[in-house]
């Protein structure tokens, strides 16, 4: 059976099948409603439900807890209905200008940047480009239907090969095949592009790109998209890891600290050891940036790393520095470990 979704405040009306999610359907449907892991795990897609009930399939407490669900609010990534729904979300301009695409690639080159971070460089077909916003990510397609997800980590003005940031996650279906078994020109399917994780440019406001372990990608990616505009908004760059060896290009952010203007770049790291000789600052990332910066209330915030930091700044940015809740955009990255 097929029931008819109706979005407000915006009107837009979309079909949805019966074994399907609202959020699929809107995807399909090019209805751009906001999402990021689409597996009930970031939060990034949580909207109300204003008439007609959803049943949610598996999701992270955290997402979506059982008082939010009481007062009306849905997971639209793990939602599905049996009825006619009318919905209220905040729809993404832009997010579904670029069609999603089933494509091959052919792997050029893995580099290890650190011990557990590996760069790959995947090569698309001769006369084939994949357009994207900087930001968004593709899912690989694995066996079995399995997907994983990665951030596109250089604009889509810098035409050529794909690049992607790899963390090495022990047990990993496709990251123990990426640090073991893959090599030079093998052939891996994805699909993208995907996400609704990127620069919002109809806005002069200061930019804060707040980023911990690989979420470093699509940084990077908004990074060398303000670059190619020409953008004269001021942007301070935070990225947090473990220990320093976890900023793995800290050169380019340094050499754009000192050759963009108005771009600011700090390192955190949250567990220095004395033999890592590490003179700048420590501890939590996303607490650094409300030691510098406690009124947020002029700022765009773009955050993307690991649940637990996206969720932190998300929470305290808005409720004790006083940013408005719909300029922070995020992509949390969940692994299967998060989802367990």
């Amino acid at each position: 059976m097929t029931f008819q979704i109706t979005v407000q405040p915006s009107g837009h009306q979309f079909a949805c099948e019966a074994d399907e999610t609202v959020l699929a359907a809107a995807i399909r449907a090019g209805i751009g409603l906001p999402y990021g892991c689409k597996n009930g795990a970031c939060g990034s897609c949580k909207g109300k439900v204003v008439s007609g009930t959803v049943a949610h399939k598996a999701h992270q407490q955290r997402a979506l807890s059982e008082e939010e669900k009481a007062a009306g609010f849905s997971l639209f990534c793990c939602a599905t209905t049996s009825a006619d729904l009318v919905i209220e979300a905040r729809e993404v301009g832009g997010s579904t200008d670029y069609p999603v695409r089933k494509m091959p690639s052919r792997v050029a080159s893995i580099e290890k940047v650190a011990p557990d971070v590996a760069i790959i460089t995947l090569q698309l077909p001769a006369n084939e480009a994949l357009a994207y916003r900087a930001g968004q990510y593709i899912e690989f397609l694995l066996r079995d239907g399995k997907r994983r997800s990665y951030s596109m980590a250089s604009a889509p003005s810098l035409a050529g090969p794909l690049t992607l940031h790899i963390r090495y996650m022990a047990g990993g279906l496709f990251t123990e095949q990426v640090f073991n078994t893959m090599k030079e020109r093998d052939i891996l399917r994805f699909e993208g592009p995907f996400g609704t994780f990127y620069l919002r440019e109809d806005t002069d406001k200061p930019i804060v790109l707040l980023a911990s372990g690989t979420g470093f990608a699509p940084v990077k990616a908004l990074v060398e998209h303000l670059i190619h505009l020409g953008s004269t908004r001021p942007v301070s760059l935070y990225w947090g890891g473990r220990r320093p060896g976890d900023l793995y290009m800290n050169a380019l952010c340094e050499q754009w600290a000192a050759t963009l203007p108005g771009f600011r770049y700090v390192p955190v790291v949250s567990h220095a050891f004395p033999e890592d000789h590490w003179t700048g600052r420590t501890g939590y990332v996303h607490a650094a940036v409300m030691h510098d910066l406690p009124d947020l209330s002029g700022h765009q915030v773009y955050a993307c790393g690991a649940p637990v930091v996206v969720e932190a700044a998300r929470r305290e940015y808005v409720e004790q520095c006083h940013l408005p809740a719909d300029e922070f955009y995020a992509d949390a990255f969940t692994s299967e470990a998060d989802l367990a």
